[in-house]
């Protein structure tokens, strides 16, 4: 058994053992869209990663899609993708290009993955 623990740092995917990471250590990445997040996994070759993601009161962003495959769990608060509202505990799973929106009225913290989806080609 080995790994290794990150502070302030997104994780590699790691080739063996382990690779924890120190939340509280890294910074939010703040566009001023209020979606903030924390990259806690970030594959540059494949562009697999994992964020925690507020979205800020009254955050909206219109439709658009994403490449690669997108997982969102709700941990905190609700959120609504212009076609249903999402609570904490609830998950929706989206393919590469699926068109959707994202809004919450009073605010949302959520773990997104996105991967490349299995059979596409990564991109």
């Amino acid at each position: 058994m080995g790994g290794t623990v990150l502070t302030g740092a997104a994780a590699p995917v790691p080739a063996a053992d382990s690779v924890g990471v120190v939340s509280e250590g890294i910074d939010w990445t703040d566009h001023g869209d209020g979606f903030p997040y924390k990259e806690l996994l970030h594959d540059p070759g494949t562009g697999m990663r994992t964020q925690l993601m507020k979205m800020v009161p009254g955050a909206c962003v219109g439709p658009h899609a994403h490449t690669l495959l997108e997982q969102v769990y709700v941990l905190e608060g609700e959120f609504n993708d212009g076609e249903h509202s999402y609570r904490a505990g609830d998950f929706v799973v989206r393919a590469p290009g699926a068109m959707h929106s994202a809004a919450s009225r009073d605010g949302a913290l959520l773990l997104v993955v996105y991967t490349p989806h299995p059979g596409g080609d990564g991109n």
